[in-house]
């Protein structure tokens, strides 16, 4: 006779072994630690094994435990996929996102994976240029949303998070010592340029142009070797480099907003889509602590 696994209860077993508590996985089900604890003797009683064992750690897998996880998130992962297929709308086609170089790495992923899941058919271009030049190509039609980093938004923009600008050096490097003050910049499109400069000369420090290129690669190259320094956002600095404080001696810089901006003739419902994914990464995802 045929049996069926309820869902349900593998959930809510996965949140206690992924959270290694009742309380923390009731938190995450938007449940009662009664009724995850329920769910759980349910589930065990189900299969006539027990899943769990406490230690001082908080809730352990057993052997049935272990044996069960993997399963279980693959089973959960494969309903997650059909409930998105069979409800979601069957869009088709491409949508463009305009996005800076600096943001790719540190928002992108988690939007991009969730989106192709929930939309396999569409298919996804990225066009990667400084912010100014990606609002001029949304408003000429070659892109059909663009983030964009801004010290004062736009009025059509949403801003979805605000960034600290922060000074980068290498880990031991000596570079934000030197007088004149080595320091990489961007090519003349970039955002973070103006607001730099500025803030030296307000500090009265004398600097010079290290380099000034708009391959992030090769500016992160400048800095790993202690030739330079250079500014960022926290969100976007590698962990290879280091986050020069107030202790460095180097003036404060300004905060930036990072905007979503759509077209103004009216996005199409796939960009829009895009766009709710978007926000749900920028706004809820998690960004790397300067």
């Amino acid at each position: 006779m045929a049996r069926n696994v309820d869902t349900s209860l593998l959930r809510a077993f996965v949140a206690v072994a992924e959270t290694s508590g009742m309380t923390s996985a009731a938190n995450i089900l938007s449940l009662t630690q009664a009724a995850v604890s329920q769910q759980i003797k349910r589930l065990e009683d189900s299969f006539g094994s027990q899943l769990f064992e406490r230690d001082r750690r908080g809730m352990k897998l057993t052997e049935a435990g272990e044996r069960l996880f993997g399963k279980a998130k693959r089973l959960l992962a494969l309903n997650d996929e059909i409930w998105a297929e069979m409800t979601s709308p069957l869009y088709e086609g491409e949508v463009r996102l305009g996005v800076p170089h600096d943001l790719v790495n540190a928002y992108l992923p988690p939007v991009l994976k969730s989106f192709a899941k929930a939309y396999p058919k569409v298919k996804i271009a990225l066009v990667c240029l400084p912010s100014v030049s990606l609002i001029d190509a949304l408003g000429a039609g070659e892109v059909d949303l663009a983030l964009a980093e801004e010290r004062v938004p736009g009025p059509d923009a949403e801003v979805l998070a605000i960034e600290r600008l922060v000074w980068v050096g290498a880990r031991g490097g000596e570079a934000h010592l030197k007088r004149p003050l080595p320091v990489s910049f961007g090519n003349e499109a970039c955002v973070f340029r103006a607001p730099i400069r500025d803030a030296l000369r307000e500090a009265g420090i004398e600097w010079w142009a290290m380099s000034e290129i708009g391959n992030l690669e090769a500016l992160n190259a400048t800095v790993h070797t202690d030739l330079a320094v250079m500014s960022m956002l926290a969100s976007t600095v590698p962990s290879s480099l280091k986050v020069l404080g107030p202790g460095s001696g180097l003036p404060p810089l300004p905060a930036f907003s990072i905007s979503l901006y759509l077209a103004k003739a009216g996005a199409t419902e796939i960009a829009q889509e895009f766009a709710n994914h978007v926000r749900a990464g920028v706004v809820g995802g998690t960004r790397q602590a300067a």
